[in-house]
């Protein structure tokens, strides 16, 4: 089993996000493992790329993520 690059990892949740989050939480699990892999503390993501960029949006996403140990920031 190879391991995702931390931008695939991420690719990967943009499209899940795009596709109605599926499959998120085995997308999370391969960000975190790539992060882990590349001593990487936290995933930087683009609000851009986002379905619901607006606040409430990504402090939920910040919070989906967290609970699965990963921590997200936003690029500004």
């Amino acid at each position: 089993m190879s391991t995702l690059t931390i931008d695939q990892a991420t690719q990967a949740i943009y499209d899940s996000l795009a596709n109605d989050n599926e499959d998120i939480d085995l997308h999370i699990t391969n960000l975190k493992a790539a992060m882990d892999t590349a001593g990487v503390k936290e995933a930087t993501f683009k609000p851009d790329n986002l379905s619901q960029n607006n606040r409430a949006g990504r402090k939920m996403m910040q919070s989906y993520f967290k609970k699965r140990g990963v921590k997200v920031v936003f690029q500004s």
